[in-house]
């Protein structure tokens, strides 16, 4: 990417330091752990469209050079998990949340949670789709690993919802030891702490790495 095209904010910082760890001699370096191929792109979830756009470039360029990049989006697994459900159990959900924010906007929320939680955080929920998705694309280009990459993004659709260390959690040891980059939503509050989207509490002790220099004071 040229960079007097882009003035050099903290989202291209972060984007050009993943790129060069994905063009590293030798293969990709996006992680000090060799069985442990996840990585971390956090950026201000007011600025998803200038994201989506540099990550569009980023993997086009990748493309041009002979990578096979996949990206899933987040949103569409759970869209797609809801529509697969009998419509009366929706219904009910959005009923029951309905009446119970009438009278305790927490409460509703609350309810919310624990139904929308096997969705997306369970074993079986979104990281299971997420799995699948990956066993499906190296399986169709019998891919190069160390020209391979996934990019999982669009999670800002799942607030308040989702946390990140459950769905690495879950997808450990499932990638076909492909690079895995999920694209973050949310603030660095220390060396290994992430808020999501700001303004849940930071979840702590993360093992991928993080592409992001700056770290905001809780």
């Amino acid at each position: 990417m040229n960079d007097l095209l882009f003035p050099r904010t903290s989202l291209i910082s972060s984007v050009h330091a993943l790129r060069k760890d994905l063009l590293s001699e030798g293969g990709p370096r996006i992680s000090t752990m060799r069985n442990y191929r996840f990585a971390i792109l956090p950026y201000d979830p007011r600025k998803e469209f200038e994201l989506r756009n540099h990550i569009r470039k980023l993997s086009d360029e990748l493309k041009s050079m002979g990578w096979n990049v996949l990206s899933i989006s987040l949103k569409r697994i759970l869209m797609s998990r809801l529509k697969s459900e009998d419509s009366r159990v929706i219904e009910s959900f959005m009923r029951r949340e309905h009446k119970l924010y009438q009278n305790d906007p927490n409460r509703a929320l609350s309810y919310l949670k624990d139904k929308l939680m096997p969705y997306i955080e369970e074993p079986d929920g979104v990281a299971s789709a997420v799995v699948k998705l990956i066993g499906e694309f190296a399986d169709r280009y019998s891919v190069e690993k160390e020209k391979t990459l996934i990019f999982v993004g669009r999670a800002g659709a799942l607030y308040p919802f989702f946390r990140s260390s459950s769905l690495l959690k879950h997808i450990d040891g499932k990638t076909r030891n492909i690079p895995v980059v999920l694209l973050y939503p949310g603030e660095r509050r220390d060396l290994t702490a992430l808020s999501f989207m700001g303004e849940l509490p930071a979840d702590r002790d993360y093992r991928p790495r993080i592409y992001d220099d700056n770290i905001h004071e809780q």
